[in-house]
């Protein structure tokens, strides 16, 4: 794969309409003109967990954000060589807690320095520090954090940061909701709700944002309680999101739109859903396994009750949980333009764990989220699915975004006492290859044998001879080897516990991947890839893992018909 490259500040992450206005004198002087308020009338509690190690680097001008790291004497705001991610973080102000979490008053003047230096050369529009999802995260951040670093600071500081949080609700009143959409548009109106709610004179833009939120969450929180981008990273963030906004109501006194309150109950068992037994989340779409911690907090903060899920239709998720396995598949289509930043070209794809370790896996996401990553780990080959002459199922974007898609993607599932078999198909090999992929899974009740049929049917004479690939992504901490016939391969976790894959219809081969599950630094990893070639018709390719049974003692050792005879393993029905 790849290396990453530093995209410039001209991505068009942070293009905007209205830059020769707003840049403007004229604007400036009109529409942000004005004092601002001399203190807060609510100051909302933060509750999220702080990155001490990261607060360290801050106090040192050490900035690392989103996978890259820039150091400098001065706040490097609007550096040639940062990413987009890195810039939207620094100007997010997020990190302030960090600060918080070093403690101490060299951590509380860092936070001053860098905050009013903020306000002293970006208090001038640019389409970075200007965007209005980054200033909504920012009026946040210095409304949350307040009592850490501006509570006791001096009157000229607090005065100068009052009339800049000041400027910067005026401004997002005139843009928000604008071109903005999804998880982004959220954000943008947490920060008008923060900023009507607590400052003193801007009790409008706490209406504007309740309307807003009434509006908006209907539409992006779906009935399954799924974010409609389809990522399990945005699921965690945006309840994040919610659980602050119906803090910040409760705080000022103010009534909590029941809208908000269903979101948050509804998207609550569904970030439930997206964790594997380890506690962290599957890595379909952007989403990173994320800190075990932060997501009980969530789930703590969040105060809803909800069943267990087991499929997700509207988003289009399904979990199959049996004895210490749990195994959880994309079977949806992609989200539509707009809301497809951090969509993958991963339909189909499924991870499997086993008790708290990761067994079968996708290869993740870089923080950059932008350029030569975001291409590699949104393909379909670093996906645990199938890939047809070397092409995505979706067309990617380097910038974010998917072209080409799926136009169909359908599932069934039935459970029994036997087990849980979903059957999924997807048409996204049809327009260049005349291929429809059909994938079918059987967990069984004991959740120690998983089944897989993968087949490629053919539309009228099309999709003959072309090469395709079954993929099965293993977690860094697993080791695999092709046993002799080399029609299967043993599994060894970190446990010890043994796992055998068999298949029939492809030649096995063992290759090098990569996993950006666990940060932004690429671990090692291997594949397991099954490789053929489709004929007329259908072209099938059936596969068993099983997990391997202690050994018996040699009196009372039995082979099974599958071991001993190399028979095609059957999907169970």
């Amino acid at each position: 794969m790849p290396s990453p490259s530093r995209p410039g500040r001209t991505h068009k992450r942070f293009t905007a309409g209205g830059g020769w206005l707003y840049g403007s004198a004229l604007y400036r002087l009109t529409a942000l003109a004005g004092r601002g308020p001399s203190g807060l009338s609510a100051a909302p509690p933060d509750p999220w967990p702080g990155d001490a190690a990261h607060g360290q680097e801050l106090l040192n001008n050490v900035f690392r954000f989103a996978g890259q790291t820039l150091s400098a004497e001065l706040p490097p705001w609007l550096d040639d060589a940062a990413g987009p991610a890195w810039l939207a973080r620094m100007h997010g102000f997020d990190w302030l807690r960090d600060l918080r979490a070093v403690g101490g008053d060299a951590a509380r003047r860092q936070a001053r320095l860098l905050v009013d230096h903020w306000v002293e050369t970006q208090g001038r529009w640019n389409p970075v520090a200007w965007a209005p999802d980054i200033m909504g995260g920012r009026l946040c951040a210095w409304i949350g954090q307040h009592d850490f670093f501006l509570a006791s600071a001096d009157d000229h500081l607090r005065a100068r940061v009052f009339d800049s949080m000041a400027q910067q609700m005026r401004h997002l009143q005139r843009t928000v909701p604008g071109k903005l959409r999804g998880d982004a548009l959220l954000l943008a109106i947490k920060g008008l709700a923060y900023g009507g709610l607590c400052l003193p004179g801007f009790e409008a833009a706490a209406q504007a944002a309740r309307d807003l939120l009434v509006r908006e969450l209907p539409r992006q929180i779906l009935p399954d309680g799924g974010h409609v981008e389809r990522s399990p990273a945005v699921q965690l963030h945006t309840l994040r999101h919610l659980i602050d906004l119906r803090t910040c109501f409760r705080t000022a006194r103010a009534e909590v739109p029941e809208a908000l309150q269903h979101a948050i109950d509804r998207m609550t068992p569904t970030l439930r859903f997206f964790r594997h037994g380890d506690g962290g989340l599957a890595l379909f779409n952007g989403t990173a396994e994320q800190e075990a911690v932060l997501i009980d907090t969530v789930l703590g903060q969040a105060d809803a009750r909800g069943r267990p899920l087991k499929s997700l239709p509207h988003i289009g998720f399904e979990r199959m949980n049996a004895g210490r396995a749990c195994l959880l598949m994309d079977t949806g289509a992609p989200p539509p333009p707009g809301l497809d930043a951090v969509a993958h070209a991963g339909t189909l794809s499924f991870e499997l764990s086993v008790g708290r370790e990761r067994l079968i896996v996708n290869c993740g996401a870089h923080p950059s989220e932008f350029g030569p990553w975001r291409a590699a780990l949104a393909a379909t080959a670093a996906h645990s699915t199938v890939t047809v002459a070397d092409t995505n199922s979706s067309s990617v974007m380097d910038e974010g975004g998917l072209v080409r898609r799926p136009r169909k993607v359908e599932v069934t599932r039935q459970d029994s006492d036997a087990g849980c078999l979903v059957e999924a198909s997807h048409d996204g090999y049809r327009e260049a290859h005349g291929l429809i992929h059909r994938r079918r899974l059987f967990l069984f009740e004991n959740g120690e044998d998983l089944r897989g049929e993968d087949s490629l049917e053919g539309v009228g004479t099309a999709g003959q001879g072309k090469e395709f690939a079954v993929r099965f992504h293993l977690h860094p901490t697993v080791q695999a080897s092709i046993l002799n016939a080399g029609d299967a391969a043993l599994l060894r976790m970190a446990s010890g516990q043994g796992w055998r894959l068999r298949v029939a219809g492809g030649v096995l081969e063992l290759a090098d991947s990569v996993y950006l599950g666990s940060g932004p630094e690429p671990r090692k990893s291997s594949q397991l890839v099954i490789r053929g070639l489709t004929g007329s018709g259908a072209t099938t390719v059936k596969w068993a893992l099983r997990r391997e049974k202690p050994a018996a003692p040699r009196a009372t050792a039995r082979t099974t018909d599958d071991d001993a005879d190399g028979s095609t393993p059957d999907l169970a029905t």
